[in-house]
Formats: C-alpha cells, sequence, structure tokens
C-alpha cells in the first residue's frame, strides 16, 4: 500500500492566524508545494490565492502533483452566489479539487432547500469542469444522528442529479480543522464519525481530514474504506512518525 497516494498535505493558516508576515506565510506554502512534489504525495491541499502559483511550480518540475483548494472556508456561512464565485476563480486558476464548506449550520436550522441546492449547483460547476468536489460536513459541530443525515443528504444530492461515473469524484469530507470545539475535543475525523460517514456517504467516497497523527492512524482510515486523508504532518505520517499537529 502506497500510504502517499492517500494522503492530502494541507496548510491553510493565513499569516494572521499563523502569526506571521504575509512573506513568511508565502514561504511556508511553497515549502509545502515543494514538499508535496518530492515526496510523491497525491495533493496539495492550500488557499485559493496561491493555486496558481502551485500549478506553475508543479509544472516546472514535471510533477503528477494534484493541486486542491478550499471554497467558503472555514465556516461554509456565505450565500450560494459567493461560493459559484470562489469556485469559480479557482477552477480558473487550475485548481484540481474544490473542498466545499457545506452550510452545516442552515442544515442544524433546518434549512434543506438551501444545503440541497448549493449541493447541487457547486458540484454541478465542478463535474462541469472535470474537478473532484469535496463537501466537508464539520463532523465536530455535529451530532452522529447529524453525520447520519448531512451524509445521507449529500449523497441523495448527488445520486439523484448525477450519473455513476461521477460518484467517485464527488467525496463527503470529515472536517476543517479549524473548528472551536469546547474542553479540547477532537475537531477533526474520528474513529467514530468517519464509520457513520463511511455508512451513510456510500457509494460516494469519504475524505478523513484533520486527527490523524500517525502513520497506524492512517491505516486503520484506509482499511476502514476512506479514499484521501487531509493532514498537515503528511512527511511524518509517510516516515512512519507521530505528529502533535492537530490537522
Amino acid at each position: 500500500m502506497n500510504v502517499k497516494q492517500y494522503l492530502d498535505s494541507t496548510y491553510l493558516k493565513t499569516a494572521s492566524q499563523a502569526g506571521i508576515s504575509e512573506a513568511d506565510n508565502r514561504n511556508i506554502v511553497i515549502a509545502a508545494i515543494d514538499e508535496a512534489i518530492a515526496e510523491g504525495f497525491k495533493l496539495v491541499m492550500i488557499r485559493p490565492e496561491y493555486v496558481a502559483m502551485a500549478k506553475e511550480m508543479i509544472l516546472q518540475a514535471q510533477s503528477q502533483l494534484l493541486v486542491g483548494t478550499v471554497i467558503d472556508f472555514p465556516e461554509g456561512k456565505s450565500d450560494l452566489e459567493e461560493k459559484i464565485k470562489e469556485a469559480n476563480e479557482a477552477i480558473k486558476n487550475g485548481a484540481d479539487d474544490l473542498d466545499f464548506v457545506c452550510n452545516y449550520n442552515a442544515f442544524k436550522n433546518g434549512d434543506l432547500a438551501l444545503l440541497k441546492k448549493e449541493i447541487l449547483i457547486c458540484t454541478e460547476i465542478g463535474l462541469a469542469h472535470n474537478k473532484t468536489v469535496k463537501w466537508i460536513i464539520e463532523v465536530a459541530a455535529l451530532s452522529d444522528k447529524e453525520i447520519i443525515q448531512l451524509s445521507a443528504l449529500i449523497k441523495n444530492v448527488v445520486i439523484s442529479n448525477f450519473k455513476e461515473e461521477d460518484y467517485a469524484n464527488v467525496f463527503v469530507k470529515s472536517s476543517t480543522g479549524f473548528f472551536k470545539t469546547e474542553n479540547d475535543l477532537p475537531n477533526g475525523a474520528t474513529i467514530p464519525s468517519i464509520i457513520i460517514m463511511l455508512e451513510n456517504a456510500s457509494p460516494l467516497p469519504v475524505k478523513a481530514a484533520g486527527g490523524v497523527r500517525s502513520y497506524e492512524d492512517a491505516i486503520e482510515m484506509i482499511r476502514l474504506g476512506v479514499k484521501r486523508i487531509g493532514t498537515s504532518a503528511a512527511k511524518a505520517i509517510a516516515n512512519g512518525e507521530n505528529t502533535a499537529n492537530q490537522y
């Protein structure tokens, strides 16, 4: 098993979140892209403003590395027009994967019509441009029952509106890694939450993001059935090391 081909090497902090200058933050992104190329990871996941730069670096390196970016990150509360605008910009800049934060607050408030429309239209945009689409549901903000319901809702929108050959390119993803939990509870993927997602999102694939901190964790997630793993410690995980990174 080549664990590297499951790993989306991730750096999504802004300069202010990292407590550093814009120039220093950009250098971290460049280093993350270089590392992902050198290590042969599946994908590098970065903020939208760095996508065009990443594609140029990958082209120059003659690498097969994919570039993913986040849409309406990290809260998912923007209106549909803003999500569409961000997605089209990312597509223009060459992103391969579009990781949308679904409006899980609308879901929790019972506005299912809004959520279904968002999932339908944004998925349609991604697939029309041959992109992989992922829907981040933010498991730490949801009860087990809500994880079941939201995973099934996304699945049902997709299987009702798209072809079977499209299913493999629409993921349900666990977490942003930026959700603030109380009492230091996990804010990313856990074994129980991933099992629930796998059971209720199928036949759509699942991405485990956040909380995967060792090679053993990654292998366990893969054996459960996840197809992608998002982590800011991809090299450490691939090398069999443990990491304290939260994402």
